[in-house]
């Protein structure tokens, strides 16, 4: 029962709605009013009556599957459908209908169709891409949707813009992406013959063309062998002549389309008229003809003179049997081995020898290897010895070796691989650092302490001294950088003089230097661990020759080192100290070195880490900034707070140590190393806490003494020899070295 119109009676539409928005149906198009918005819904996105909405997809609603779109998911992802549909010929006597093949493609992407037919030879009809890459809409009455995945299977008719395509098979990526999603893929089903197309093969297998041809392919032979060329050293013979003499020849055999090619070597001073080729790139026939054929008499066809008549003409076929063709055969690359002969148009080269590339190519398909070259010359005469005149003392030896060398002197060439190599890289200085003391009976100088640095990128030494106080010796630099050479060597010879290399130098070594010697006492941590990672170029610093070393001591010997060893370690601990080691090793019979001694100390060691105090290493900072006069801690707080996107006061250690590089902070590369270590927590540091540390203008440290600001501006530290190695674990120092377990009830043995 309807409720009567009134007031309170009827329903408000509007009750609950909260958009209100009317879409716009109306526009111009092309200066003329129509309605544009068929599609568009009505007041507040509401379908107007009798309307229908197209949708937007075709299988999946959005906000199904995972969570990647379409295009990503299902990128050259293609479904192909082999089909074929039946066209009428009207107004045809040889046809009456035509079956036309074509290929489907159903992008997934996308949902959109492509059907192309392929192209057949004269066959008189457009063909290619039938119908372009779109959304293809069902038949009537559904045109509102389109063609998705699950309208396609095998042996079904398709309608298509009018068009019945029938599918006939798939590949086996259609087959196995509709199995997965749980479509029953029928049987293949087999295409109709076209009687026209079967009329047209049979025409043309029944064809014989006017003019047969052979058609020799070499296209293979092209594509497999472009640019090969096997070389042969191979000699001619010509003892006949007047001048009986042996001519070298080079043979170029082409693989690409079997030619030779022959050049000639000319020694020096021989006295022949120099020709570019001695044989031009041909076709090498084997047998030499005893008149040479002239052009024309050689052809690839022959022809038959049939009827010869002077009122009715000549008449020729061709000769399909060859009847009157010439066979010739030519050198291949299988007749060509080392110590056999070629007929050079009735010259006789032996082949002598090969390239490299050749013997390969003949090991390789022919399983040849036996390629003893022979000797059809006499060995060249040794070279007369070129005296170097002696070092007279101008410029160094090498730029004087150079003058005597050639006419136009140049500069010698330096060892640029090896630059660019061991040149300092970063942090990493490849530099070798010593710490040494001079052999002197002064009492004075004894007390001196050097460090000798070797540069590793040109072999170069200079060597620096402390400053020590009260010493009345001025420290600093004691050596410009430079080659040093060894002593003991003539000075004015014609070899040239021998340098001291990175091998010389080790714990242990003693140096001259300019008449002056020194013995290196230590080094620092980086050139242990350098000459550890690199032990194949230092032998001092090879566990495996220091280990060999110790095994090659006798029995007995073993034996009473492992019974001093665990006599000095009373306790049991499995650690002794370093010292009694060392006494122990260089007193052996095997000449170890320091150097080698403290490598295997290391290896063995329990190492202790030196602490340096915060506050040192922040007045030693303060003190260099405050000398170079850098006072731009406002501008770096301020490029910390714009890397501080997050503003959480925190920055990482590689971002605080670019920001510091781009203001060029004049602080030594160990110090603000030491410094963000000390402040990271984790792979974070508070750059507020940093900047305040290093602002000596609003938080000033305590003065420090030249020799704490010397210790960070030399960068050097060694702590990490001698000093750093203080117990051995000798159990497997014995188990390593002579594979031996330490037991202590053999004591009592």
């Amino acid at each position: 029962m309807a409720l009567p119109f009134l007031p309170g009676n009827s329903p408000n539409e509007r009750l609950g709605k909260e958009r209100f928005h009317k879409s716009q149906h109306f526009d111009y198009s092309s200066g003329v009013p129509m309605l544009v918005g068929s599609e568009k819904p009505g007041i507040g996105g509401e379908h107007l009556v009798g309307q229908e909405i197209k949708p937007k997809y075709s299988v999946y609603p959005i906000g199904s599957g995972t969570g990647l779109p379409p295009w990503v998911t299902f990128d050259k992802q293609v479904l192909c459908f082999d089909a074929y549909f039946q066209e009428t010929v009207p107004e045809a006597q040889s046809e009456t209908y035509r079956i036309r093949k074509c290929k489907i493609y159903f992008f997934l992407e996308d949902d959109t169709i492509q059907v192309v037919e392929p192209e057949y030879k004269n066959s008189g009809i457009p063909q290619g891409t039938l119908i372009r890459r779109h959304r293809i809409p069902l038949p009537p009455p559904n045109e509102g949707q389109f063609y998705n995945l699950f309208h396609f299977n095998i042996n079904q008719q398709m309608k298509l813009y009018s068009r019945t395509f029938t599918v006939t098979d798939c590949d086996s990526f259609t087959r196995n992406f509709l199995t997965k999603l749980g479509v029953h893929v029928n049987n293949p089903t087999t295409v109709p013959e076209d009687p026209y197309s079967s009329l047209r093969e049979q025409l043309t297998k029944s064809m014989q063309p006017l003019r047969p041809y052979e058609r020799h392919d070499t296209l293979k032979q092209f594509l497999d062998h472009d640019r090969k060329v096997l070389r042969f050293y191979c000699f001619w013979d010509d003892s006949q002549s007047i001048y009986v003499d042996m001519r070298e020849l080079i043979l170029h055999y082409f693989l690409v389309d079997d030619t030779i090619e022959i050049r000639e070597v000319f020694p020096p001073n021989s006295g022949r008229d120099k020709v570019n080729k001695f044989l031009r790139r041909c076709r090498l026939p084997k047998h030499v003809p005893a008149k040479v054929k002239q052009p024309g008499e050689i052809t690839d066809r022959t022809v038959l003179n049939v009827l010869t008549s002077s009122t009715m003409g000549n008449r020729y076929i061709l000769d399909s049997l060859k009847t009157g063709a010439v066979h010739e055969e030519f050198y291949k690359d299988c007749d060509l081995i080392i110590g056999g002969e070629v007929n050079v148009w009735g010259r006789r080269v032996i082949l002598a020898d090969c390239d490299d590339f050749t013997k390969h190519y003949y090991r390789a398909k022919y399983g040849i290897e036996d390629f003893t070259p022979l000797q059809y010359k006499a060995p060249p005469a040794p070279k007369p010895p070129r005296p170097v005149p002696p070092y007279n003392g101008f410029g160094s030896e090498e730029d004087s070796l150079s003058f005597c060398q050639r006419l136009l002197p140049k500069p010698p060439r330096k060892d640029f691989q090896k630059f660019m190599e061991k040149d300092r890289y970063g942090l990493d200085s490849k530099m070798l650092n010593f710490q040494a003391k001079m052999i002197t009976a002064d009492p004075v100088d004894r007390e001196r302490v050097f460090i000798i640095s070797f540069y590793l990128s040109n072999d170069t030494i200079s060597v620096f001294e402390h400053p020590q106080k009260n010493s009345g010796v001025l420290g600093g630099k004691f050596l410009e950088r430079g080659r040093v050479k060894k002593p003991g060597q003539e000075l004015f010879k014609s070899q040239l003089s021998q340098y001291f290399t990175a091998q010389d130098l080790y714990v242990g070594a003693t140096l001259c230097l300019n008449s002056i010697n020194f013995q290196l006492l230590d080094a620092d941590e980086y050139t242990f661990k350098y000459m550890e990672q690199h032990a194949e170029e230092f032998p001092r610093a090879n566990m495996g020759i220091i280990i060999s070393k110790l095994r090659s001591l006798p029995e007995e010997k073993q034996c009473e080192i492992r019974k001093f060893l665990t006599l000095s370690d009373p306790s049991n601990t499995g650690f002794i100290p370093f010292e009694s080691i060392r006494s122990l090793l260089l007193g052996l019979d095997c000449n170890l070195s320091e150097h080698e001694v403290l490598v295997l100390g290391r290896c063995f060691s329990e190492r202790e880490q030196t602490q340096v105090d915060v506050g040192l290493m922040l007045a030693v900072a303060q003190d260099f900034l405050k000398k170079k006069a850098f006072e731009e801690f406002p501008k770096m707080a301020r490029a910390f707070a714009d890397h501080d996107r997050h503003k959480t006061q925190r920055l990482s250690t590689k971002a605080i140590r670019t920001i510091c590089k781009a203001f060029h902070l004049p602080v030594p590369n160990s110090l603000l190393e030491g410094l963000l270590s000390k402040f990271a927590d984790g792979d974070e540091i508070d750059y507020h806490a940093f900047l305040a540390g290093i602002n000596w203008l609003e938080h000033p440290a305590p003065p420090v003494m030249p020799e704490d600001t010397l210790k960070f501006e030399v960068d050097v530290g060694f702590d990490g020899g001698r000093a750093a190695v203080k117990n051995i674990n000798y159990s497997a120092f014995l188990q390593d070295a002579f594979s031996l377990p330490s037991n202590s009830s053999d004591t009592s043995a």
